[in-house]
């Protein structure tokens, strides 16, 4: 199946889940012409097909509770229970039952996409044992959720800086256009449960964000309450693209929840499933990272080793997957991420190919 033909399919499977943003969708399809790289961010149900076409051993592999569409830009921080700074994998939309290689090639992918466009500087081979090196040591040391806080001081400078300032996140918060009409009856009751106040006056905003999610509904409620602003978001939720991709065979449900409470992280106390809503808190550092707001001077090996720890802190919450996982990493040769992220790149860059060229670019 052609990339123009699975688009136009997966998006009629969405629609019949969910009331799509037609002007959101035209944006994503036109992001995604712009490089690889936001291509395989948009496209998680091209690439759950492509897993499963792919003539490699992988496919194969011990499975657990997986992020699905994991990325280098599918990172960001949170404040826990506690106050402190968590730095971690930020959205679960396609959290599915998948074999754990998919969450290290897909990251691995993401990486060698980002080196072809210049916005990483190492070796592709060198990003692959970065990732893979992290993700054992986590899987051997049973996990440990990165707290920003005394500990971490490197990855806190990184993740902090101009472009995570409260006056330049809060500037993009009130420019955000003001929703005039209604909004679902859901989404208005899960955002007013997570403000501080039941009697707090807002503005309900429209939001538009991400790539892979483009498309579907995205409220912000945004208040003032003791002296500065809070903004709260409910995004539209359906079930992974791993549904569609397998024809409807498996489980059908959401795992957004499932994957977090069961993860070795420390959780967000702010974001909940609320029906078919997830509603999180918005903050200066409650949000995504972007490889653009990372400082110039950093140090992507490491970077990429705590990518590879945190998604097997993920993986820790699949418990009784463990001992396999253990056992399928352990008989691997050392190289089996780069060559496989080298052959599924082929594949994502295949079809991005074929979009530019039906979309007449």
């Amino acid at each position: 199946m052609k990339i123009k033909k699975a688009t136009k399919r997966y998006e009629a499977w969405l629609g019949e889940r969910l009331s799509l943003i037609p002007a959101d969708l035209a944006l994503k399809h036109s992001r995604m012409e712009e490089a690889p790289f936001p291509f395989l961010r948009a496209t998680f149900y091209r690439w759950a097909q492509l897993w499963s076409e792919i003539r490699l051993d992988i496919v194969k592999a011990p499975r657990v509770l997986a992020v699905g569409d994991l990325h280098l830009e599918n990172f960001g921080t949170w404040r826990d229970a506690e106050g402190r700074l968590i730095w971690g994998v930020n959205d679960f939309d396609e959290a599915y039952p998948m074999a754990y290689t998919n969450d290290l090639v897909r990251l691995a992918v993401s990486a060698h996409l980002a080196i072809v466009a210049s916005h990483l500087a190492l070796t592709t081979q060198a990003a692959c044992k970065s990732i893979l090196t992290g993700y054992r040591e986590g899987i051997e040391e049973g996990g440990r959720p990165f707290v920003l806080e005394e500990n971490h001081k490197w990855l806190r400078e990184a993740v902090t800086g101009e472009l995570r300032d409260p006056v330049h996140f809060w500037g993009k918060m009130n420019a955000l256009p003001t929703i005039r009409g209604e909004i679902p009856k859901g989404a208005r009751r899960a955002l007013e449960e997570l403000l501080p106040g039941r009697e707090l006056i807002y503005r309900l905003a429209h939001r538009v964000a991400g790539l892979g999610s483009l498309g579907r509904e995205r409220y912000v409620a945004i208040a003032d309450w003791d002296g500065g602003r809070v903004a709260r978001e409910a995004k539209a939720m359906a079930p992974s693209a791993c549904v569609w991709a397998n024809e409807g065979k498996g489980p059908q449900k959401i795992f957004y929840e499932n994957i977090i409470a069961n993860a070795a992280r420390a959780l967000d106390p702010f974001v909940h499933l609320r029906g078919r809503w997830i509603v999180r808190r918005l903050s200066p550092h409650c949000c995504r990272i972007e490889l653009a707001a990372l400082p110039e001077k950093r140090d992507e090996e490491r970077l990429l080793h705590a990518m590879g720890f945190e998604t097997a802190n993920i993986h820790l919450g699949s418990k009784d997957a463990i001992k396999a996982v253990r056992r399928d990493l352990g008989k691997r040769k050392p190289d089996w991420l780069h060559e496989a992220a080298h052959e599924m790149s082929k594949a994502v860059l295949k079809d991005w190919g074929e979009w530019k060229l039906e979309n007449g670019k």
